[in-house]
């Protein structure tokens, strides 16, 4: 058995003495792990960072094996971040929680979005929103997408400010006002509704909003929580 393709590290493990073991989600193969001879090298590390764009080649006797691969850097969104600690979060953050999807499940769409997110991660005023975005995305892609088109109760598409979280729909400003305590807020950034730039408060209100889904449809009946590198994301908004 024997594939290449274009892929986004990860996670990367060390395995004995010199090797790695890298996860890494491709284009074509979903999430994939395989093990990397000299992946602990002072030459392969640069290239084994988590968040870096690489091409990759698998090989293995059977379907079903850890196998063995081989990995040549595209682009190196990790040390780029190094220097930005918002930025660093949000790839940390992406990258665990791509982890959640299910192994040698292609995702391609998914796929495309991440490296566009991953393009603007040195440009803060844009990237925390389009994080957001992407973890509507993941939500989507995992059976859990949240349906942020009309009112669930009348069918309209005017006004709608909350998210019910029980049915993930979204819920006119009228509609949801006996209930606006219990409801989530939803940003106009996620809505048909982009004439203005999202703010602080917006993206804020995103990720509250995507991360109630996360943990409650995803991660809580694993026994899971959010990775802690996604609060530092919101610890850098805030300030």
């Amino acid at each position: 058995m024997e594939w290449s393709d274009e892929a986004i590290i990860l996670s990367v493990r060390t395995h004995g003495e010199t090797a790695a073991v890298v996860d890494l989600f491709t284009r074509s193969h979903g999430r994939h792990a395989g093990l990397v001879h000299g992946g602990r090298s002072r030459k392969a590390r640069p290239v084994l960072q988590m968040g870096n764009h690489v091409d990759a080649t698998w090989k293995a006797r059977l379907s079903d094996h850890l196998g063995h691969m081989s990995v040549e850097l595209r682009r190196g969104y990790a040390a780029s971040a190094m220097d930005d600690a918002a930025a660093l979060a949000g790839l940390t953050s992406l990258c665990a929680l791509a982890r959640l999807l299910p192994e040698r499940d292609p995702h391609p769409a998914l796929y495309e979005v991440t490296l566009f997110v991953l393009g603007f991660l040195d440009d803060p005023t844009v990237w925390p929103a389009l994080m957001v975005r992407w973890e509507l995305a993941l939500l989507q892609e995992l059976g859990f997408g949240l349906d942020l088109s009309a009112c669930a109760a009348t069918g309209s598409n005017d006004q709608l400010i909350y998210v019910s979280p029980k049915s993930g729909r979204a819920v006119s400003e009228s509609a949801g006002e006996p209930y606006k305590d219990r409801m989530l807020r939803l940003p106009q950034f996620l809505t048909s509704v982009r004439d203005r730039h999202a703010t602080r408060e917006d993206v804020a209100a995103g990720f509250a909003l995507t991360g109630y889904f996360l943990e409650q449809r995803v991660l809580a009946p694993k026994g899971d929580t959010l990775p802690e590198s996604r609060s530092r994301i919101l610890t850098h908004i805030d300030r």
